[in-house]
């Protein structure tokens, strides 16, 4: 009997390692990208990105000088791949409340990435909603939480300049190019 309970339990364990390890690092989903997820706090950081480089924000004593509270992940090799933001900034158990995608090696489950197209993301998602801004339009996937910055340069001359246009997907090139895109939990 006691033989059956540990062979169950090497069993259970050696199925949650392969599923850890089988976890792809670049995949974003809804709740998570890669071993990130929307549960994940700053002291977390260095666990899941321990083969990455982490710059830390500079504490300066006081969180309302303005100064820049997100942690950006490089690669060991200098490549930027994610700037996170938390909830909470100079606080180790705050969560990640918002994640830059900057690194055309993350993708979707519907393969979207830095590197795609409006038709694209057109093509594999419903749009949320377009918000027009001074230089750049901000298209919203709710499906994945999803925020997808295109530069206005991309647009036609008669949409780049006037912020008050509602921008339809029908007027946006299919070739427009994302600038970058932010996941939101």
């Amino acid at each position: 009997m006691k033989h059956l309970v540990t062979i169950i339990i090497l069993t259970g364990l050696f199925f949650s390692c392969t599923s850890e390890k089988e976890k792809n690092p670049f995949l974003i989903q809804k709740q998570s990208i890669g071993l990130l997820s929307d549960s994940t706090q700053v002291k977390d950081l260095d666990l899941i990105f321990a083969k990455d480089s982490i710059v830390k924000p500079s504490i300066k004593g006081d969180e309302f000088t303005g100064q820049n509270n997100d942690f950006d992940i490089y690669t060991s090799g200098g490549e930027k791949l994610l700037s996170l933001t938390p909830s909470q900034a100079l606080d180790s158990t705050a969560v990640i409340e918002s994640v830059r995608i900057l690194s055309e090696k993350y993708k979707t489950e519907k393969n979207i990435s830095t590197l795609s197209t409006f038709k694209d993301i057109n093509e594999a998602y419903k749009i949320s909603s377009i918000n027009n801004l001074i230089n750049s339009i901000v298209i919203s996937v709710n499906e994945i939480n999803a925020s997808f910055t295109i530069d206005k340069k991309e647009l036609p001359a008669n949409l780049r300049f006037d912020m008050t246009i509602n921008i339809d997907p029908v007027q946006i090139p299919d070739a427009a190019k994302i600038k970058y895109f932010i996941i939101h939990w």
